[in-house]
């Protein structure tokens, strides 16, 4: 799977584990935040990457700040992405089995290492309704009626 991963300079510690942790199952990996060099702010890496998944570059994303927060807020502003925060490996399984979240936002103040990686891999192996089997007329009517809703365009923002 294509995975678009983009960080701020808070989350880098957090960055350079799960990139080497996507690379090792096989994802290609495409890097569109900050680095050791480039100093490149939550609100602009986001765009980034948010575009680029937009564009069909990558399957899903994994966006990195200091609380998640952040990133997730501007990242929900972009039609067609459905991106959560979340705090927990079993929160990273249900944004996908709830709600078919293709972005995930970690915090780098929240999440060690070793968690994130689980996260992340609950996060890129379930999909709508998984688990969730006496739920799943449900979510797959729920999931369409959400996508219906057209996002108003904030284009000051953009």
């Amino acid at each position: 799977m294509k995975i678009i991963v983009a960080a701020d300079p808070f989350a880098l510690n957090l960055k350079k584990p799960i990139v080497a942790h996507l690379g090792e199952k096989g994802h290609e990996v495409l890097d569109l935040g900050a680095t050791g060099e480039k100093a490149i702010p939550y609100y602009e890496s986001c765009v980034t990457a948010c575009r680029a998944l937009q564009a069909g570059k990558g399957e899903r994303a994994i966006l990195l700040c200091g609380t998640g927060m952040g990133m997730a807020g501007i990242a929900n502003r972009f039609q067609g992405i459905t991106a959560a925060v979340v705090e927990s490996v079993f929160a990273a399984r249900m944004c996908r089995a709830i709600n078919n979240a293709n972005v995930l936002c970690l915090g780098s103040m929240l999440w060690g290492d070793w968690m994130a990686k689980e996260a992340v891999e609950a996060f890129l192996t379930t999909s709508l309704t998984d688990g969730l089997p006496q739920f799943a007329d449900f979510l797959k009517e729920a999931y369409q009626k959400v996508e219906a809703i057209a996002p108003e365009v904030n284009e000051k923002a953009m």
